[in-house]
């Protein structure tokens, strides 16, 4: 599953990309991770706005004094817990990014594999968004995932539902249906770019952490 992404673009890049009018200023970008703020593209009174949002939908574990944990990947849309909100275009949004990771390698030392949409600088995650006043996390997001195609496959049997820059109308206000049909589709392989690493997969912020010896 999807756990770390960049938007190492400004917003004003992601803005002229997604047709935003008007750019928020943010210093949000970089390397994303579940529970971060993350920047979001979705539409309010027929106009695309970027807004930063918190990556992960709160969901609250059994134990009475944790927190809730963030849900940043949307496994089936057509789950009852998905599918009130995905029905609804309001609650759908665009997120930008500009490569995502997975870990690869063994226990201890899994370093960051990286995936790229080709000719393609910033690319889109089809994604959800609510606002969360349970915790008071405010407006969170979470992406949705698919099967992998065979570009992935190496690494990790799932993948992001990626859209191309013509799609993504259909996923801000297409039905239930057309928005079921995006994580039933594959994502053609030629466009996949793949280039591993020798980073640990637990680096953060600049920090590379040894690898734990087991």
């Amino acid at each position: 599953m999807c756990n770390l992404y960049t938007e190492r673009l400004g917003p004003a890049e992601i803005a002229a990309h997604f047709g935003v009018e008007n750019p928020m200023a943010s210093n949000v970008g970089g390397e994303v991770y579940p529970g971060t703020q993350g920047l979001v593209v979705r539409e309010a009174e027929g106009r695309r706005v970027i807004e930063a949002m918190t990556w992960g939908f709160p969901l609250k574990t059994m134990a009475p004094t944790a927190k809730p944990k963030p849900v940043n990947n949307i496994r089936e849309l057509s789950k009852p817990m998905w599918k009130g909100i995905a029905a609804k275009p309001q609650w759908r949004c665009l997120i930008p990014l500009t490569g995502f990771a997975e870990a690869e390698g063994p226990k201890g030392a899994k370093t960051r594999t990286w995936f790229h949409v080709k000719d393609q600088p910033i690319f889109a995650w089809a994604g959800l968004w609510r606002f969360d006043t349970q915790y008071e996390w405010g407006a969170v997001y979470s992406g949705v995932m698919t099967d992998c195609n065979d570009a992935i496959r190496p690494v990790h049997d799932r993948m992001p539902v990626l859209l191309h820059p013509e799609e993504y109308d259909a996923w801000l206000n297409g039905s239930f249906d057309d928005v079921l049909a995006f994580q039933n589709r594959c994502f053609p392989d030629a466009l996949i770019e793949m280039v591993r690493t020798d980073e640990y997969w637990d680096k953060r912020k600049g920090r590379v952490s040894a690898p734990t010896l087991v």
